[in-house]
């Protein structure tokens, strides 16, 4: 298991997979400072991308069909979207039973929060955190049963523009208070 031997209350299930709030000490889990660390979450995967700059401004792919984290996407289902969230918002926690969201932060800066529900996971209580925008331009791959969601950091708002494998669904998606007990995210800035 992650970072905490045992399960608390039940969630959801679907198939084979099967998703329990994890019992965590307070904190923010391991940070994740590079694409290839070995603390990311099981199925978790990051990907750099590549800013061209100008007198203008700049220039950024956020997705090709086919390729890149997202590549393994069906081009029948995939939906891009985008969320602007002002300075201090947080929006947590969230997971999925079946979509796979591929994030792209265009603007603005998030710390992106990520605990894994997955019962049988290797990785099962692990929470990630990420700094990342236009500062760390990641992409960010979340798999179904990674609890997810963020903090706009600094001062300008942010936004987010994210594509799925599969079309919005309401009832494919399930909430987690921010503030869960369980969970113990510390929203808080960290003092270092």
């Amino acid at each position: 298991m992650g970072e905490t031997e045992t399960a608390g209350r039940a969630l959801a299930s679907s198939g084979d997979l099967h998703l329990a709030v994890p019992e965590c000490a307070k904190g923010i889990g391991a940070v994740i400072g590079s694409a290839d660390s070995p603390h990311l979450i099981a199925g978790v995967r990051v990907e750099p991308l590549a800013l061209h700059p100008d007198d203008r401004g700049y220039f950024m792919e956020v997705q090709r069909l086919g390729h890149g984290l997202a590549a393994d996407f069906p081009a029948a289902t995939s939906q891009v979207s985008a969320a602007l969230s002002y300075a201090g918002t947080v929006k947590a926690f969230h997971f999925h039973l079946h979509q796979t969201d591929c994030w792209t932060p265009v603007q603005g800066m998030f710390q992106v929060a990520l605990v894994d529900l997955r019962l049988g996971s290797p990785t099962f209580g692990r929470r990630n955190t990420m700094y990342i925008g236009s500062l760390r331009p990641w992409q960010v791959l979340i798999p179904p049963g990674v609890g997810h969601g963020y903090k706009v950091i600094g001062t300008g708002d942010a936004l987010l523009v994210y594509m799925t494998d599969r079309f919005y669904n309401p009832q494919d998606e399930g909430r987690i208070p921010y503030n869960d007990s369980s969970i113990h995210y510390d929203w808080e800035t960290q003092k270092k």
